[in-house]
């Protein structure tokens, strides 16, 4: 999933300060299994802000809105009778629906109330933790289902560096050696000839190369 935190309430306000009609909008998807831009953080930030702006003597309108998702042009649609009442919508979306939500509302100024971090997954309730870049060119299958670009801190395609001890990373003695994972999980499949082949090296100019990137399926396509 996408996994973001949220941005400092000082942050927020320093942007929506001047507008007296604000939506706070929020995703019910990544966002909020990560506990930053659910209902219930729609909630706490609307009651939040409206305190502050109370405190401050301005009468602004806080309204609140979850929608199922803000990265869908179909769930979007569900507050187009009302998105051009407000000077602004704060977003608790990822990027990507900070993104959808403005192109769909381009006449209405979003701002984003999340920093998007990565892709991850939830190790406990609190905890997340950076799973995949997402790079486009998956290896886990010869890997051993661990990601070497995400986990380990160099990035290395074909380790170990050498520079770890007792299975923990030299720039983090915290951080299990991604490497150490990798030849103790290909060891348990018995497949630790699979560490003898030569990954390739990784071509990152060619992946971002002309703009965004994208995937068409034309077999599900209308």
């Amino acid at each position: 999933m996408i996994v973001a935190d949220k941005k400092p309430i000082e942050e927020i306000i320093e942007e929506i300060k001047d507008y007296t009609t604000i939506l706070i909008l929020g995703c019910n998807e990544c966002v909020t299994v990560c506990e930053a831009g659910g209902k219930k953080e729609v909630g706490i930030l609307a009651s939040a802000l409206r305190m502050y702006f109370l405190n401050q003597g301005k009468d602004v309108t806080i309204d609140e809105r979850t929608l199922e998702r803000q990265c869908d042009h179909e769930y979007l649609e569900e507050i187009r009778d009302v998105a051009d009442q407000y000077d602004a919508i704060v977003s608790l979306a990822c990027g990507v629906g900070v993104q959808f939500t403005a192109e769909e509302y381009h006449t209405v100024p979003v701002i984003p109330g999340v920093n998007t971090c990565f892709l991850g997954a939830t190790e406990a309730r609190g905890l997340w933790t950076e799973r995949c870049q997402a790079c486009g060119e998956c290896i886990l299958a010869r890997t051993g289902g661990i990601c070497p670009v995400s986990r380990c801190a160099k990035r290395i395609l074909n380790g170990p560096c050498g520079g770890s001890s007792n299975g923990k990373c030299e720039i983090n003695k915290e951080l299990d050696c991604a490497w150490q994972l990798i030849i103790d999980r290909l060891d348990a499949l018995g497949k630790l000839d699979d560490y003898e082949t030569i990954s390739p090296i990784k071509d990152w100019s060619t992946d971002r190369a002309g703009g965004p990137r994208k995937v068409v399926r034309e077999d599900v396509q209308l």
